[in-house]
């Protein structure tokens, strides 16, 4: 045998024949390339990134899409699990420290709990009760005062001109009475799902509190075996992020109706304590809380005070608002969740957009819930050190149930 020589391509690659027979000198033996795609390689690799992207894309709009669908169902779940990440803490100090059962545990929470609502909520109900009376005997004379000031100030109107104006209003009124008492219909009807979906809540964090850990056990089984120990892991390391935000929006919603209620006391505006407690209310649902409240801080403050008190209250307000939406909320949210405030200022934006009232409330904790899922799983442990004392007990109790 000798030298072999094939011609398949331009490639000209010497191969030497092994055979101990070997004496003729060496040729050259030509192999065939694989055919060359016309196509570039980043265009292919972008191809294929989109077409995933995609499915991602439409996989997260159709789970939208049946959130939205059973949203009587899913938000009070979801207001449930928030609640239960923060009242948690307080159920396992009852059952470890005083050595209360488990269930009486969770009783003595939830009925604490209750307490503290109604007492906020009787609180405003009587300062309103006790205040109201002058509130809408001022607004009775701020209205007068201003009939005369548009009859006797600058425009001058004759007194056939406003009774023209207040007999159009009179007649939008009537004619509109359909519209009205629909809208009256609709928000009884909203009134029934909200009455449905606090019963709902309720009832789930009763359990969430008693049996959350084998709820999860039983989630976790849910998955392959050789996944469970890390979705575990995961689970336990994004509820200690939940309880953090549920935290730390209470301190949020703490400082601004305090803000806004010393404000208003500053200015002589009547009934503070209930502003107060209404802005600490509504600084639960970002964006559109703060801009509800802060409208009603200034509207109390025109009534009552006129138009310099009423600017200075927006003044306020703004200040306020500013800071807790800007500096507060983005900083206590990125130190306590480890995300950056940017991440927290775009998370509620989308949130808004997606979802309205219910996807503000919502967008921050999952995206923290996510972000430090995602970060376990791919190796890194996202519990910050001064949680880690916080992640032990957790871990500890968990095993115990």
């Amino acid at each position: 045998m000798g030298w072999l020589t094939r011609r398949r391509s331009r490639e000209v690659v010497v191969v030497r024949d092994t055979s101990p027979l070997t004496t003729r000198p060496a040729d050259s033996v030509v192999r065939d390339d694989p055919p060359r795609s016309a196509v570039p390689d980043a265009v292919r690799a972008a191809s294929e990134w989109s077409w995933r992207g995609l499915l991602i894309f439409i996989g997260a709009a159709v789970l939208a899409a049946g959130v939205v669908w059973l949203k009587t169902v899913v938000v009070p779940v979801l207001v449930a699990t928030l609640l239960a990440s923060l009242l948690m803490p307080a159920v396992a100090w009852l059952h470890a420290r005083w050595r209360f059962p488990r269930v009486l545990a969770v009783l003595t929470t939830l009925v604490g709990v209750v307490a503290v609502v109604g007492g906020l909520v009787t609180l405003a109900g009587s300062s309103i009760v006790d205040g109201f009376p002058a509130l809408r005997d001022r607004a009775i004379a701020g209205f007068e005062d201003a009939l005369e000031w548009l009859s006797a100030g600058p425009l001058n109107l004759d007194q056939e001109t406003l009774t023209e104006w207040v007999d159009q209003v009179q007649g939008q009124l009537s004619a509109n009475a359909d519209t009205i008492i629909s809208g009256a219909l609709s928000i009884t009807s909203s009134a029934g799902h909200i009455a449905a979906g606090a019963l709902i809540a309720l009832f789930c964090l009763f359990f969430f509190l008693l049996e959350g850990r084998r709820i999860w056990s039983w989630v976790v089984g849910l998955f392959p075996r050789t996944a469970r120990t890390r979705v575990d892991g995961a689970g336990l390391r994004s509820w200690i992020s939940l309880g953090s935000y549920a935290r730390t929006q209470i301190l949020v919603a703490f400082v601004d109706g305090i803000g806004i209620g010393l404000a208003a006391w500053a200015l002589g505006v009547p009934l503070p304590i209930p502003l107060g407690i209404l802005v600490f209310v509504g600084a639960f649902i970002p964006i559109i809380g703060a801009l509800v409240t802060g409208t009603v801080a200034v509207a109390v403050a025109l009534v009552d005070g006129g138009v310099l008190t009423a600017v200075l209250m927006l003044v306020a307000v703004l200040v306020v608002q500013q800071v807790e939406g800007n500096l507060l909320q983005p900083l206590l949210m990125s130190a306590a969740l480890k995300l950056h405030p940017v991440a927290v200022l775009l998370a509620v934006a989308t949130g808004t957009l997606v979802g309205g009232i219910v996807g503000a409330l919502f967008a921050v904790p999952l995206i923290a819930v996510a972000n430090t899922a995602v970060k376990y799983l791919n190796g890194k442990d996202p519990i910050p050190d001064r949680l880690k004392d916080e992640f032990e007990e957790l871990t500890k109790r968990w095993q115990e149930t």
